[in-house]
């Protein structure tokens, strides 16, 4: 069942983000990092993150986190799906497709038909859905180097 994250998903949903983190190489956040992201996502604030969640019972097959911004050229802006993870076990039962699609269900709904988000290179498992279920992008991402 996908499903709005709620307060008293907080244990299960750190565990799933934890191993998002993990997945990408984030071993060590700073004190704090889990208790902001979950306030952040629950806030409810314009212009903050949604967090979407696939739960089975009490326990939380996987999550999905994404915020609706402004584009300069799409005035209706734009949908960015910034975090996917499902848990190791529950892998190949469809839970990743079910969240990519009910985000883009809630940007439909908000009148926002772009979705975009990025995935490493080597996350082939990822790319296999990813290619089933969006267009890829011909954009290489750049970022600032920092330290």
């Amino acid at each position: 069942m996908i499903r709005e994250l709620r307060p008293e998903d907080r244990l299960e949903w750190q565990r799933l983000y934890q191993g998002y983190q993990a997945f990408y190489g984030f071993h060590d956040r700073p004190a704090g990092f889990y208790d902001k992201a979950f306030a952040r996502l629950l806030s409810g604030q314009a212009g903050d993150f949604h967090g979407l969640v696939h739960a089975d019972g009490a326990r939380l097959l996987g999550l999905v986190h994404y915020v609706f911004h402004p584009n300069l050229w799409r005035d209706e802006g734009v949908c960015y799906l910034q975090d996917l993870f499902t848990d190791p076990q529950a892998r190949g039962r469809g839970v990743a497709r079910a969240l990519i699609e009910a985000v883009y269900a809630a940007a439909d709904a908000r009148g926002v038909p772009f979705v975009y988000w990025l995935t490493a290179e080597d996350n082939y498992p990822g790319r296999m859905l990813y290619d089933r279920v969006a267009q890829r992008s011909p954009f290489i991402r750049y970022q600032r180097r920092l330290g």
